[in-house]
Order: C-alpha cells, then structure tokens, then sequence
C-alpha cells in the first residue's frame, strides 16, 4: 500500500523478505518470528545479507540478537499502547469458515479477527 514503518515484527511470514524490505522506512527494522519454513530460511539465510548492503536491519528471532536497549525500548512502546496490530479484517463469529480461507489463501495483510459479540 506504499506505507513505510520503522519497526515490522512478522509473526505470520506470508510474504517474502523483499515484501518486509520494500515496506521499511530506509532505517527501518524487521524481524520475523514465526512462518513458513521457506519464509523463516529466507530472512535467516538473506537478512544478514541486506543488512550488511544498507541501513536497515532484518532477520529472524532466532538470528537477530537484539541487546538489553533495544528490548527496553519495546517494552516501552508495548507499555504505551504505541505498537498497533494491523487488523486486515474482521468477520462475525457466523462466517469463521470465510475468514479461515482467507488466511489459508495467504492475502491477510494484518491480522483477521472474528467478532463474538
């Protein structure tokens, strides 16, 4: 959507590491946490390598070492209601079978919520 973040913190992996890269402000971070195998060998085996070509950072929880600072600051910024899920979608309880295709299809942009209530 040509939006840019500082800080991309990829739990779902649905999409490849040039995808995270193109969406970082130029000093931008990205770490991924979770994925498919291929996405997770990806940001371990390329994001060592992009780093080292330019000013942002990426790879994975298991290959980014983040130091006592960094992990303060985000727990600062969790504290503060600063770090926002991206909700792609939501869906009422009744259609939970829609929303499971919809995330099985790999589209989901953010997170998809079903509404109980």
């Amino acid at each position: 959507n040509g939006q840019r973040y500082d800080f991309i913190f990829a739990v779902n992996g649905y999409h490849s590491i040039f995808d995270y890269k193109r969406a970082l402000s130029p000093k931008g971070v990205y770490v991924m946490i979770g994925g498919s195998n291929a996405h997770l060998f990806q940001a371990m085996l390329l994001g060592p390598v992009i780093s080292m070509t330019g000013r942002q950072k990426m790879g994975s929880m298991g290959v980014a070492k983040p130091n006592q600072k960094d992990l303060v600051f985000m727990k600062e910024l969790l504290e503060a209601g600063k770090v926002v899920p991206v909700i792609d979608r939501r869906y009422p309880l009744g259609e939970t079978a829609e929303a499971i295709r919809y995330l099985e299809a790999g589209h989901a942009q953010g997170k998809v919520v079903i509404t109980v209530a």
